[in-house]
């Protein structure tokens, strides 16, 4: 009955995204307009004089490109239940996020943004549905591995993770086909949890799975160990889609397939606190359909000119292909010039459709070279499929001083599921995968000021035990890909 209902729907759906696609420019200056309308009588509006914006120039003068310190005086006060901050009213929701330098930081996401969250993730399934011409995954159980929904209050408003805020907002006619249960969800133990989620799903008819790829992983090789099956397709043979998202699939996709049983259909989204800023809309192009009609007025700053005093702010007229921008929201909940820490790369124009790049805080120059987590996960991705490995897991950091004196290398941290008997060959591939892509990692290996990478091989569950010593196992999680110190990885070791 279900996906009678949904099919018109769906196809709806798929011809409003189309049609919007080709009006991005025209939906991006009438939210920037309104945007700055709405929020004029409000105490960021009227400490960066709102009334005086008449265009993007005088836009850019007035809105300075902050992060979440720059911010902090207006957030701490919508924390604390002040009204009219930095969107009209008080928020919904306030989305409890951690962060290196500002410790945990508090979101906003109001009346006006919640369907940015709400909508986009279910126009992104619909979507599939229809250009898949099959929406009988709505007549079996849809998963969504997530944080726990249990919301606690700051100022009188309720707070909590982001995936935990969006189960309290799932549609009534999903909900009765939603797993895990809610008493389920609202465990905090990744490892208690995951036990009951088994007990709860291994005899259900599952059709979608939503969730960070490492943990899905990890679920379905329990469900194997549990049931006893070869395959997750035995357990689960109506199994039709893996909506995932914040960490790039193709690493991980040898190692789940296998657990899988064969290949399954996968939608990536790019969901953040901040909004809902991308979906995959076509599952046989990997780039993301940008989403420029949602309440999001998007600026875009390249990559290497973010820490510039005053560094070029570009709109999406402005683009350009293959280059990295960190991405900058201004939103109707009350964001504004606000840097989330991403760097994304267009990959096409008509319509916009963007791949994430990485972080811009996570990155390795300790030599300047400026390696970024794209060209470590295109490294890994080419070797893995070559060789059919399986990676559970990894992340790169300098050695800077060898104990043995030689010369610095970048040293990759992997978790395979089986150890590759020549961990030599690997790793001189990998670096012929980076010297090819990126020239000032080419120039240090040429010029002798670096030598080749060299693999530590960790051993099975060293990841798991790490994020759990951070607090961090499972829900939405995600093990940095790199960084320019050490920290993580001596931890890791």
């Amino acid at each position: 009955m279900k996906s009678l209902f949904v099919t018109p729907f769906a196809h709806f759906i798929k011809g409003r995204i189309n049609a919007s696609s080709k009006l991005a420019l025209e939906h991006q200056d009438r939210i920037r307009q309104s945007l700055i309308v709405k929020a004029a009588a409000t105490a960021f509006g009227k400490d960066h004089h709102f009334d005086q914006i008449k265009n993007y120039s005088d836009f850019k003068k007035h809105i300075p490109i902050k992060d979440y310190e720059g911010l902090r005086s207006y957030f701490d006060q919508v924390k604390e239940g002040a009204s009219d901050m930095l969107w009209p009213g008080k928020p919904r929701y306030l989305a409890k996020t951690s962060g290196t330098t500002s410790g945990i930081k508090y979101i906003p996401v109001s009346n006006d943004s919640i369907s940015n969250h709400m909508d986009t993730a279910r126009n992104a399934l619909l979507n599939f549905t229809a250009k898949q011409n099959d929406t009988s995954l709505f007549d079996g159980k849809l998963m969504f591995l997530s944080g726990s929904p249990a919301l606690s209050l700051q100022g009188g408003i309720k707070t909590g993770r982001l995936s935990g805020i969006v189960n309290h907002e799932i549609p009534s006619w999903v909900k009765g086909n939603q797993l895990p249960s809610y008493n389920t969800n609202c465990i905090d133990d990744w490892e208690t949890k995951l036990e009951q989620i088994i007990l709860e799903t291994h005899d259900q008819d599952l059709r979608v799975i939503s969730g960070i790829p490492p943990w899905v992983q990890m679920f379905f090789e329990r469900l194997i160990e549990y049931t006893g099956k070869s395959t997750i397709k035995e357990i689960f043979p109506n199994l039709s889609v893996f909506v995932y998202g914040g960490v790039n699939y193709a690493p991980y996709k040898n190692s789940i397939e296998t657990l899988i049983g064969g290949s399954l259909p996968s939608l990536e989204t790019y969901p953040a606190s901040e909004g809902f800023i991308a979906f995959q809309d076509n599952v046989n192009n990997d780039g993301l359909l940008l989403n420029t009609n949602s309440g999001i007025f998007f600026e875009f700053v390249p990559a290497n000119k973010i820490f510039d005093d005053k560094p070029d702010r570009l709109t999406l007229a402005d683009v350009e292909l293959d280059k990295d921008y960190a991405i900058i929201i201004n939103n109707n909940a009350g964001l504004w010039g606000y840097n989330i820490g991403d760097t994304i790369r267009f990959v096409n124009k008509d319509p916009y459709k963007i791949i994430v790049s990485g972080r811009i805080k996570h990155f390795i120059s300790a030599f300047g070279e400026h390696v970024i987590a794209k060209e470590v996960e295109q490294a890994m991705i080419t070797v893995a499929n070559k060789h059919q490995l399986q990676i559970t897991e990894f992340t790169v950091a300098p050695q800077v001083n060898p104990p043995d004196q030689s010369l610095p290398y970048h040293e990759w941290f992997i978790e395979f599921e089986h150890v590759p008997h020549d961990l030599d060959q690997i790793a001189k591939e990998l670096d012929a995968e980076m010297t090819s892509q990126n020239i000032y990692y080419l120039d240090l290996i040429v010029g002798n000021i670096l030598q080749p990478l060299k693999i530590t091989a960790l051993s099975k569950g060293s990841f798991q035990r790490f994020m759990e010593s951070q607090g961090k196992l499972g829900g939405q999680n995600k093990v940095p890909r790199l960084s320019n110190d050490r920290e993580i990885v001596d931890l890791l070791k």
